[in-house]
C-alpha cells in the first residue's frame, strides 16, 4: 500500500512539474511546433506499447467520429493552448487555474450526462473562483492586468473538461489504450499543418539537451506517469488518491522556485488553499458515491 502511494506521489510530482517544464520548452520551441513534436513522441510510445501487446482495435462509425473530435479538441487544441499559455503566463497561476477542471467537468456532466449538480458543488465552485481571483490579481486589484496567456489556459481547462466527458462516453465501448492511441494519432495529424499557420516565426533549437528534455518530458509525463498511475490506483483508496492529485499546484510552485527562481507569493498560497478547498468540497460527494457503488458491486460479485 505504501509503495503504491509513493508511486502515485511520483506521478503527481511529474504532472505538477509539467507546467514548469512547458515554460522552459516554449523558450526554445514555438508552441504549435512543440505541440506537434510532443504528440509525435507520445504517439510513437503508444504505438510501441500497442504493438508489444498486439492491441489494435477496429472502431464503428460513431466511435470513429467521437475519436476524431476527441483528437482535435481534447488532444490538439488542449496541448497547443497549454503551450501557447505558457509563453506568457506564470506556470503556478496556470496550474492553479487548471486545477479547477474537476468543477467545470462536473458542470458539463450535469448538462450533457444528466448527472446531479449539487449545492455543495456550487458552493465549492464559488470558493475556488475566489482563490483564482487572489492568484490572478496577486492580491492587488489596483494594478490588475489579465495576461493573454491566462485566456489560453482557460481554453486548456475547457478542452480538458470536454476530453474527460468524451472519454467517459467512449470508455463504455472502447478500451483506454485504444482511445488514447487513436485520439493522439488524430491530434498529431491535425497539428502538422497548423505549425505553419499558428507559429510566426517557427522557432526550433538545435541544442541536443533541449531535444532530449522534450522527448523525456513527453515520454515520462504522458506515457510512463500515466501507466504508473493507472497501475497503482487500483491498490489505494480512490478518495485519498484524488487528494494527492490536488497537490499538483503546490508542486508547480516548488518546481518554479527551484528551476525558474520564481518566488512564491502570499496571494498564491492563499489562493491555492481556496482553490484546493473548493475542489475538495465540490467533488467529495461524487467520490463518496463512487466508493459506495464500488463496495456494492464488490459485494454482489462475492455473493
Amino acid at each position: 500500500m505504501l509503495k503504491s502511494y509513493m508511486w502515485l506521489m511520483f506521478c503527481v510530482v511529474v504532472w505538477g512539474s509539467n507546467f514548469v517544464f512547458g515554460k522552459i520548452l516554449v523558450q526554445e520551441f514555438s508552441p504549435a511546433l512543440l505541440t506537434s513534436l510532443r504528440l509525435l513522441f507520445i504517439v510513437l510510445l503508444l504505438m510501441g506499447i500497442s504493438s508489444f501487446k498486439n492491441h489494435f482495435k477496429r472502431l464503428n462509425k460513431s466511435d470513429f467520429v467521437l475519436i476524431i473530435l476527441l483528437g482535435i479538441i481534447g488532444v490538439w487544441i488542449n496541448q497547443w493552448s497549454f503551450f501557447a499559455a505558457l509563453e506568457t503566463a506564470d506556470p503556478t497561476t496556470s496550474a492553479l487555474i487548471l486545477a479547477t477542471t474537476p468543477i467545470l467537468t462536473g458542470i458539463f456532466a450535469a448538462v450533457f450526462l444528466k448527472e446531479k449538480l449539487t449545492i455543495r458543488m456550487i458552493i465549492g465552485s464559488l470558493i475556488a473562483m475566489t482563490g483564482i481571483y487572489f492568484v490572478v490579481t496577486k492580491g492587488n486589484t489596483a494594478s490588475f492586468q489579465i495576461d493573454k496567456g491566462l485566456f489560453w489556459i482557460v481554453v486548456t481547462m475547457i478542452t480538458f473538461a470536454i476530453m474527460i466527458i468524451m472519454t467517459k462516453l467512449l470508455s463504455t465501448r472502447v478500451d483506454p489504450l485504444t482511445i488514447t492511441l487513436y485520439s493522439n494519432v488524430v491530434g498529431f495529424a491535425v497539428s502538422i499543418p497548423f505549425v505553419f499557420v499558428l507559429d510566426d516565426p517557427i522557432r526550433m533549437t538545435s541544442d541536443i539537451s533541449d531535444w532530449a528534455f522534450l522527448i523525456a518530458t513527453a515520454v515520462v509525463v504522458h506515457g510512463i506517469a500515466t501507466l504508473i498511475w493507472n497501475h497503482n490506483i487500483r491498490n489505494v483508496d480512490a478518495s485519498k488518491a484524488s487528494i494527492l492529485s490536488n497537490l499538483e499546484p503546490f508542486v508547480a510552485m516548488i518546481t518554479g522556485l527551484i528551476l525558474l527562481y520564481k518566488p512564491i507569493t502570499g496571494a498564491e498560497i492563499l489562493g491555492s488553499f481556496f482553490i484546493v478547498g473548493g475542489i475538495v468540497l465540490s467533488t467529495i460527494n461524487a467520490k463518496t458515491r463512487e466508493r459506495k457503488q464500488l463496495i456494492v458491486k464488490e459485494g454482489e460479485q462475492q455473493v
